[in-house]
């Protein structure tokens, strides 16, 4: 077989978009996944995910989103979206092919992959973050008789029907998780320790991320200082439930820090009527519960993390740390990294939505790709 222009580690929506801009520059480009079908992390989310962008501005280059998904299709409506993805750009990726590293070979890459490993000019990674999920630990946590996952580990609320459920962290998933255990009729708290940041997802009929399109110009602070009024009118005030508003905009939070809002879709207003209870750090935790930061304790049957991801490519790369920060994340995303020949693609987090981006960013990388091609050969 010959060697490709270009190797694509991951086959999710990065993964796919990467190839199919490649292939229609004319560019040979093998996909390798670890999993057995295209989409794997998108097969793993929580039951009721709906993604947070409207479909017209979720599709990935050359085929739109089908209209009978929806305005945001539902997880398993994308994951048809991408396999019927592959099969229109006839994208045929490599599964069960578990990338070990990725090192430099002369003028090229060598991706150690046992029998699939290989080498090419241009390697792109594509993996997003599903495969790093963050577990912090806590005095007391290994006496815990209840149940402690991830949220990457949750379904549903069927296993939890009839107990007390703790969700730790007030993120996308964690807020989502809580209102699908509330609607379920569990008894579930909220565990928030850092001041939040939460957006309706439409605004006046509007998909919110259509306003960050919109302003995308503009210097980050100036438009979350437009913004703010109109937001605070929107959501309300969230101080008098125990949540502490961020001092950050929603823009500055996801340019500067990577950290991205709240989108609410039900949960404020179940915490609001008091649905979903909503509680302090933990300090420690106990044989039955969790004791607080205030020192109270409470009863929990079972803990959900949904404290996040943080994606650590240094193993992956060793020898590509001028691409990576001190903690192994890629310094920039959608566009030449210092590594010659190395790509990210939705690899940073973005106002105006993630598959946006990666639609966006494919297309950057494959044409930087092309140019690295023809001035090195």
């Amino acid at each position: 077989m010959q060697s490709p222009d270009a190797i694509v580690i991951g086959a999710g929506p990065a993964g796919l978009a990467s190839a199919q801009q490649l292939n229609a520059l004319g560019l040979s480009a093998l996909i390798l996944d670890k999993a057995d079908a295209v989409g794997a992390a998108w097969r793993r989310h929580y039951d009721r995910l709906h993604l947070h962008t409207p479909r017209a501005l979720s599709g990935l280059p050359g085929l739109p989103i089908p209209a009978a998904c929806g305005r945001y299709p539902s997880a398993a409506q994308f994951v048809n979206y991408l396999e019927g993805y592959a099969r229109r750009f006839e994208l045929k990726p490599t599964f069960n092919a578990k990338v070990e590293a990725v090192r430099r070979d002369a003028d090229a890459w060598r991706v150690e992959a046992d029998e699939h490993s290989t080498r090419a000019p241009i390697v792109i990674v594509a993996t997003g973050w599903a495969d790093f999920p963050h577990l912090p630990r806590w005095p007391g946590m290994a006496g815990f008789q209840g149940l402690v996952l991830h949220s990457s580990e949750y379904r549903n609320a069927a296993p939890f029907r009839g107990q007390r459920v703790l969700v730790v962290g007030f993120g996308n998933s964690g807020a989502e998780i809580a209102l699908d255990l509330c609607e379920a009729g569990v008894d579930v708290a909220l565990s928030v320790r850092s001041p939040v940041c939460v957006l309706p997802r439409e605004l006046f009929g509007v998909p919110i991320t259509v306003f960050a399109i919109a302003q995308g110009l503009l210097p980050v602070r100036l438009t979350d200082t437009l913004n703010a009024p109109i937001l605070r009118l929107a959501v309300g005030s969230l101080e008098q439930y125990g949540l502490k508003r961020s001092l950050k905009g929603p823009r500055e939070l996801i340019v500067r820090e990577g950290r991205v809002p709240v989108i609410d879709i039900g949960a404020v207003a179940k915490i609001r009527r008091g649905e979903i209870k909503v509680r302090g750090a933990i300090a420690q935790f106990a044989s039955r519960g969790v004791v607080f930061a205030t020192g109270a304790s409470e009863a929990f049957d079972a803990v959900i993390l949904a404290t996040g991801f943080k994606p650590d490519l240094r193993a992956l790369l060793p020898d590509a740390r001028g691409a990576l920060d001190g903690e192994g994340r890629p310094l920039v995303s959608d566009r030449a990294s210092a590594e010659p020949g190395l790509y990210f693609v939705g690899a940073k987090a973005s106002p105006a939505g993630q598959l946006r981006e990666i639609r966006l960013g494919a297309a950057r990388v494959a044409q930087a790709a092309r140019r690295y091609l023809q001035e090195t050969r």
